[in-house]
């Protein structure tokens, strides 16, 4: 504008019209900018740190998550989402960069050996990956136990399943294997390690003697099963990867009431990560397996055959009491066999006859340690003593008396009539 003018021009002289045309600069900042004879000054805010922001609220939860080694701002960001959170994951990032001192010490980082192996991809529906994972509990009385966590994974589009058990017994291997089943479908063959509860040991020329139970469970559900090598966790590596990426995202930090609820909260995890997109699998698990690996499935029957599985033999005690899952449940006095089966779904436990034909009972599972008692238990009549002999004696009963106040302490009765 100055060479257009031909000499000098003043700032009083600017067309600020023109100015706006050829800058994009708005008409209340270009006013601004001539009042400060065109010298852009900083903001009168600038430096300030607001006392209330959208972390406001939230930054314990964070900061007791970096005390506690978690760095993920996904992890952090989905906890505290679900606290209530409203604001963006650029936020979250930003605070954690600026409180990385409360992050514990890091181990030292040896030297990578090299990749020894490489990656094999299998096609729909023909193989899936299986393992037992395990953590530490810390109970309200500051004791600890163990639960397990069976891990399943579609080895050709990366879709998961997990579930938690008080143990991994081999009851629960099946039951976590057909719950699978139900959300995967059945592939033609499973891939895991040497168990205890699948194989036995090999035989001369190396090939598997199955345990006598997994195999006649292999046989009724309809699909092998392929050992990996000894020693050799490369072999079913994505299911080590969900095992620690289980651990490392789920399980940090987690508080939970009982294992229900623990299974409730892994099935919606569950749900939400086969919905996103992966970038090493450049897919959608969902989406994909629905597409590719659902046709080739095949699908689990409820038969009789099934349900023996889901609903494991226990005896009856004594007293009239089966255990399961660390607590003993009551079977009514009329069922005169020495063993039921049972099946727990949701907060529910069912307890059935040995064949599976009736249903005995059923409790609702309120994971206290108190023996659960059932209706009938000990419905048989107590013994009761009659006389022998014709009954002479008879006596006379009146009512107390109020005029002597000094034994009012001692009227029983009316403390019983309190009580009631």
């Amino acid at each position: 504008m100055k060479e257009e003018a031909g000499r000098d021009l003043a700032i009083e002289e600017i067309n600020l019209a023109e100015l706006q045309r050829r800058t994009g600069i708005s008409r209340h900042k270009l006013r601004k900018l001539k009042k400060d004879g065109f010298i852009v000054k900083p903001h009168g805010n600038t430096g300030k740190v607001t006392k209330v922001s959208v972390l406001y609220g939230y930054s314990d939860t964070i900061d007791e998550l970096l005390k506690a080694g978690v760095s993920n701002s996904e992890v952090i960001f989905d906890r505290i989402k679900e606290l209530g959170y409203t604001g963006s994951k650029t936020t979250v990032k930003n605070y954690i960069a600026s409180h990385k001192d409360l992050l514990p010490a890091q181990r030292i980082i040896i030297a990578s050996q090299g990749n020894r192996g490489r990656r094999y991809q299998t096609g729909p529906g023909e193989s899936f990956q299986m393992d037992w994972g395990f953590v530490n509990v810390t109970d309200n009385n500051g004791g600890s136990y163990r639960v397990a966590c069976f891990a399943m994974i579609c080895h050709h589009c990366g879709k998961m399943y997990v579930e938690f058990f008080p143990n991994a017994k081999q009851e629960n291997l099946f039951i976590g294997m057909i719950h699978s089943f139900i959300y995967l479908g059945i592939p033609k063959t499973v891939l895991t390690d040497n168990m205890k509860s699948v194989v036995i040991e090999r035989d001369g020329e190396g090939k598997p003697i199955w345990q006598k139970d997994y195999e006649a469970f292999m046989k009724t559900i309809g699909f092998e099963t392929r050992l990996c090598k000894v020693a050799h966790p490369f072999t079913k590596g994505k299911v080590e990867r969900l095992i620690r990426f289980v651990k490392g995202n789920f399980l940090v930090g987690r508080v939970f009431g009982n294992i229900t609820d623990l299974n409730y909260e892994a099935l919606r995890w569950c749900n939400d990560q086969n919905r996103r997109y992966h970038k090493a699998l450049d897919c959608v698990p969902e989406e994909k397996h629905f597409r590719e690996c659902a046709s080739v499935c095949a699908t689990i029957l409820m038969d009789h055959d099934v349900m023996v599985y889901l609903c494991p033999l226990r005896k009856i005690s004594f007293d009239g009491f089966v255990n399961f899952e660390g607590r003993r449940f009551g079977v009514p006095y009329w069922y005169t066999e020495r063993t039921c089966r049972v099946r727990r779904d949701a907060f529910t436990l069912y307890i059935y006859d040995s064949d599976l034909t009736k249903e005995l009972v059923q409790h609702n599972v309120t994971w206290s340690k108190r023996d659960s008692y059932c209706r009938d238990q000990y419905a048989l009549p107590q013994p009761e003593e009659v006389p022998s002999t014709p009954v002479k004696i008879a006596i006379r009963q009146i009512e107390g008396r109020k005029d002597d106040r000094s034994f009012d302490k001692f009227d029983f009765a009316k403390e019983a009539h309190w009580y009631e």
